[in-house]
Formats: C-alpha cells, structure tokens, sequence
C-alpha cells in the first residue's frame, strides 16, 4: 500500500465495529523497535562475519527513524491496542542518546516498555536507561566459559562483560532480567546446565531459544537443532522441574519452576512448537520498514509514510489495513520449500 492511498482508506478505518484482529483472529499489543542494525558481536546464529564485514553497509544515520517518528508510530500503535514495546536492534545500546527515546517512548500512556541487549554496554547505560523510564531489560548470553561464548558470538568479549552488564541492571533497579540462551548443536548445549547453576537464586530468568532460520546467512539447518524437549529433559536430569500453567495462546516460553523454589527457566520453541496462534506482534526496523513477521517477505515503509507529510490519523488507518491483512504464520508451514523464501536478517528486524 502506498502513502497515496492511506486517505482512501481513512473512513473506513475509523468507522465503528469494524475488527481489530487479523485475518486469524489475533488482536494487536506488541511493537519490536530495531533502533540500529549495528552490532559490537558478530553471533553466528545472527551476524556471520563472512556478510557482515568491513565492506558491509550499515544504514546511515539519515536513513534511521529520528526519536520524534518513532514516538509518533508508538503513540499511534498505543491507541490502537499496543501494551507492550521492546528495544531491539542489532544491540539497541550502539544508538546514540538512546535514554532520550526511552524518556519519550516512557511518556506514551500504558505503555510497559523493556529492552532487549547484549549487555556489554550496560555498566554505563543501566542506570541512566532506568531513570529514563525503562521497566525491563532482556540480556543474552549463550555460554558461561569464554572458549563457548567466543564460538557463539566470534568476538574478543567476554562473559564476564556480559555478568557485569546483568549486575549493573540488577543495581539499577531493572530486574528480575530475563537472559536469553539461543542453543546450536554442537556448540553450546552444554552450556544449558551451568547456565541454570549459575542463576538460580539470582531472582533473574534464563530462557532457552532454539536456533531459528531467521534471515538467509546463518546456514541454518534443522540438524542443528537442540529441540525444547531435550532442552527441558537436560535441565530436569540435574533440576527437577514443575511446569507452570498459563491459559491462553498467546505465551512464547513454555515456564516451568526449579522443584527447590530455586528459580525459573523458560524454553522458546519457534521450530518445534510454532506459537503464531497466538502471535500479538509487529516488527519495526530502525529505517521504519514495519513487519507482520519475523519471516515476513516484504516491509511497509512507514519512514515513506511519516516523510509524506501524514498525521496520526492516516498512519492510524494505514497501520489499521496493513493489521487487518494479516496472516503470516511462517513456522507453522515451515518446509524445505519455505527455506528457499526471502527473509529480513536478524541484526535487521531485531528479535
């Protein structure tokens, strides 16, 4: 659709009793803001070297979303049903003045806004994220050893920067934090375990993802992996485990309590158990191309929208008709033939 048509379509949108879900029935209530495509890692399930090199062109910053459109679309998308926004990038926390979005994006009314990061740069930035308004931070970690955790991300940092970063959270008021484990056979699933060890007690939650075939670079493939059951089934020969019941089909992590009261984990399983049933989400690159998918083909490019000179009213009627549309559900059709289809890169849509 292109901004041209939005005033086509303006009445209709706003007319009464008109549907708020998509073509399966799924209501709107979470945004995924990518604020930079930039990344210090080069995780290989994410950003492989070998494409994201010293000859790769990053969005230039005059190409990126400024704070006062991003404050505009989150508004809009507020009114219309969104609860939750999630900072995501790349690493979020490369973007310059980032607590100044957080401050703007903290004033739209209802709004439970967290952040999702590599941690590395949280020692200088937690405090100041927090008192802009931030309620929750996500940080990944994949191993706890630094041979493992050098393999997943081929970088020279560490784990113990990223522990520094969950503790600086931690001081600054942003716990319980959520850590993110994406798991590749063969290459860290004995990281699960220690994982666990290394958080119980913390009040923190650590969540398993299994590795997914996002974006075209990673070489994905199904043998690689670790499924959430055999995931679940290392963590209870050592901890036993109590699911924890959840109505609705809208949840992403299967949770389940250590028996001993000792914590949480939770298990993402995209690959194995497909959740679109229950998908509430849209996905916002930091150049203002909106995705109804993590696999969705093609963007709408609301930087186009905004720059055309149209208001909160037209974006609202637009973002309305491309919801409506809705009906992506890559992953409970993934095939082989599926794995030929264009797919936006990780680094770019954010998780």
């Amino acid at each position: 659709m292109s901004p041209r048509a939005i005033p086509a379509i303006a009445e209709r949108v706003s007319a009464p009793g008109l549907p708020t879900a998509d073509r399966l029935g799924r209501p709107l209530s979470e945004l995924r803001i990518s604020v930079t495509d930039r990344c210090n890692l080069r995780c290989r399930y994410c950003m492989p070297r070998e494409h994201f090199d010293s000859t790769f062109r990053f969005l230039p910053r005059a190409e990126l979303l400024s704070f006062e459109e991003l404050g505009t679309i989150t508004r809009v998308l507020a009114s219309m049903g969104v609860q939750k926004a999630r900072l995501t990038g790349g690493e979020p926390l490369l973007r310059h003045e980032l607590p100044v979005l957080v401050a703007t994006l903290a004033r739209v009314p209802g709004l439970e806004l967290a952040l999702t990061t590599n941690g590395i740069l949280l020692p200088k930035l937690a405090a100041p994220l927090k008192r802009a308004g931030l309620g929750r931070v996500t940080v990944s970690l994949d191993a706890l050893d630094d041979e493992t955790f050098g393999r997943m991300s081929d970088s020279r940092h560490t784990p113990a920067e990223v522990l520094a970063g969950i503790a600086a959270a931690t001081e600054a008021g942003l716990a319980p934090v959520k850590i993110n484990c994406v798991v590749k056979r063969g290459v860290n699933e004995h990281a699960i375990v220690p994982l666990v060890e290394r958080f119980r007690h913390s009040g923190h939650v650590v969540r398993f993802i299994e590795y997914m075939d996002v974006g075209t670079t990673n070489a994905w493939r199904m043998q690689d992996v670790v499924s959430g059951d055999e995931i679940v089934a290392r963590i209870a020969a050592r901890f036993p485990l109590e699911p924890i019941d959840e109505p609705g089909p809208a949840r992403v992590a299967r949770r389940f309590t250590l028996s001993d009261g000792s914590g949480e984990i939770g298990v993402i399983t995209s690959v194995t158990r497909p959740f679109c049933s229950g998908c509430t989400r849209l996905r916002l690159s930091s150049e203002g191309k909106l995705y109804t998918c993590l696999y969705a083909q093609q963007g709408h490019d609301l930087r186009e929208v905004l720059r055309g000179g149209a208001g909160p009213a037209r974006l609202e009627a637009y973002l309305a008709e491309i919801w409506r549309a809705r009906g992506d559900r890559y992953s409970e059709l993934r095939t082989s033939a599926t794995a030929e289809l264009r797919r936006p890169e990780m680094s770019y849509i954010g998780g």
